[in-house]
């Protein structure tokens, strides 16, 4: 997300190093290449003029400070005003109601509004610890209704049946009664979406909201449809008192126009992006590290969060002690650190959120994806326990049988031999407290 405006942005923002003051005439230079770099990002027209308005009247003639360049002085500008365009800070849930708190989903066809129901649920599971139940009212297709039961039982939560003879208002004013008879926490209701916005959907929306008074009534948009996504946000935020948006399908979109320009248009704030297909891939949409991650600046805190819910704390304790003592380390333990990286959303996600990721060529990142990682995990999983734990005994027709096991080439388990070894050999490194030593040995020598 935001690829290429993070790439534009950077390099207007270099161009001004070197300064000794912010002028109108190197503002005015940088801030033309910053509205296309905006425009291009698909950001809608109104939102693009007014956050150029505002930077500029911040910064003309603004004294740059010894500390700070006039670039660096503009890319704090830049981050308050992004920050302010897309909601200062991060809204959360209300649950403040008499059990059971209803959710109402709404969105058009093809939005991820049902697997974001899912994630939703996770979501609440996981860091509110109340318990939640789902119900379907989308009866016109029963694919929907039935993809809804099999997520819910693979996220915990309890299912409400409903079937396409019946009415939506019906079918949510019994979820909710048998939520409260099972003292359920939380109701989150999927509607029926349409391929456009049409009147009947928006009266029948309407009739569900009217019927069970949501506590959050929450837009599920594509955020690969650009303004788009802002404008149909808007269609409905006219017809129905939304409470806020989630953003669905971020890890796809290199633009990044729709979290600029929802706020703006909508006065709703974007409270949750989805950031991959597994129902853990949803994240609180905090704007101030939003802001952090277009600028290349990287959103450490979201990182760290991230590591303390996902990360299995045994292993990673069980991890720690191999790098003290630089012993024990091997394939099994390998996997297992592709396996969490992989929980934590994969290395796309981790790189997105880590400083200057931005400043690393595009062909270099190219070739460190999920994909290769997908591929280093089956060739140590065809290996035997005993050649996991003990990778010296593997020869050439341990390999050529691994490689077959694993539908690769015999170099590519060469490759991962290679790249274990160079991690084993940083370890022991670390753990006789060369921990200066091994980082600048790493430089060029990353097994990926």
């Amino acid at each position: 997300m935001f690829d290429s405006l993070t790439e534009r942005l950077g390099h207007t923002l270099k161009n001004l190093r070197g300064q000794g003051r912010m002028t109108e005439s190197n503002i005015k230079d940088a801030l033309r290449e910053v509205r296309m770099a905006l425009l291009e990002a698909d950001v809608a027209l109104p939102v693009v003029r007014e956050f150029i308005d505002q930077v500029r009247q911040r910064a003309v003639g603004q004294e740059v400070m010894k500390s700070l360049s006039p670039g660096q002085a503009l890319i704090k500008i830049v981050k308050d005003e992004l920050t302010a365009i897309m909601g200062e800070s991060a809204e959360a849930l209300s649950f403040n109601v008499t059990p059971p708190a209803v959710i109402l989903m709404a969105g058009l066809q093809g939005a991820g509004k049902t697997t974001t129901v899912a994630k939703l649920t996770r979501w609440i599971k996981d860091n509110t610890k109340k318990s939640v139940m789902v119900v379907s009212t989308d009866i016109y297709r029963p694919a929907a209704i039935k993809q809804l039961e099999t997520l819910a039982d693979e996220v915990g939560a309890t299912f409400y049946p409903s079937d396409t003879g019946q009415k939506p208002v019906k079918i949510a004013k019994a979820a909710m009664g048998a939520a409260r008879k099972q003292f359920i926490d939380v109701v989150i209701i999927d509607t029926a979406g349409r391929l456009h916005i049409d009147e009947e959907m928006m009266d029948e929306i309407k009739a569900l909201h009217k019927a069970v008074d949501p506590v959050e009534t929450l837009f599920v948009v594509d955020s690969m449809t650009g303004q788009d996504a802002a404008n149909t946000a808007k269609a409905f935020n006219d017809a129905l008192p939304l409470t806020g948006v989630v953003l669905t399908k971020t890890d796809g979109d290199a633009r990044g126009g729709a979290a600029l320009s929802v706020r703006h248009i909508t006065g709703k704030p974007i409270k949750f992006i989805g950031v991959g297909e597994k129902t853990t891939a949803l994240e609180v949409f905090h704007p101030d590290r939003i802001a952090s991650r277009i600028l290349g600046m990287g959103d450490v805190l979201s990182l760290i969060e991230e590591a303390e819910s996902k990360l299995d704390r045994g292993k990673a304790e069980k991890m720690a002690r191999k790098l003290k003592t630089g012993k024990g380390f091997n394939l099994e333990d390998f996997q297992e650190q592709l396996q969490q990286m992989r929980n934590m959303g994969g290395i796309g996600s981790l790189l997105s959120k880590l400083p200057g990721v931005g400043q690393i060529p595009k062909e270099a990142l190219n070739q460190v994806n999920d994909q290769q990682f997908i591929r280093l995990e089956a060739i140590i999983s065809s290996m035997t326990v005993k050649e996991r734990r003990h990778p010296d005994i593997i020869k050439a027709s341990r390999k050529r049988r691994i490689a077959a096991g694993a539908g690769v080439q015999v170099q590519d388990v060469n490759r991962l031999l290679k790249q274990f070894n160079q991690m084993k050999k940083m370890m022991k490194k670390a753990s006789k407290g060369g921990m200066g030593r091994m980082m600048s040995n790493l430089k060029g020598q990353l097994p990926f």
